[in-house]
């Protein structure tokens, strides 16, 4: 698995949030940024995410995933 695929799937998943991956193979960083998930409380970001992925975990396609969220504003004081 690419992280392109990962960041295409995602992005197409959940409108309005954009999405940077790092890795390949089947582990990978996200670093997710979205006002509205940044809005959710930890658990809520990462059940949003994982509930997207859990078919491809479950297949060994990814095994593991790291993630940090950002709101829009947050993201651009970043870079």
């Amino acid at each position: 698995m690419q992280a392109v695929e990962v960041k295409s799937f995602l992005e197409g998943k959940l409108p309005g949030t954009v999405i940077e991956v790092e890795g390949e193979g089947c582990n990978f960083q996200l670093n997710v940024i979205s006002d509205e998930l940044a809005a959710l409380s930890p658990v809520k970001r990462q059940q949003s995410i994982y509930a997207h992925l859990n078919p491809w975990i479950a297949d060994g396609s990814i095994h593991a995933v790291t993630m940090k969220f950002f709101s829009s504003a947050a993201w651009a004081e970043r870079t």
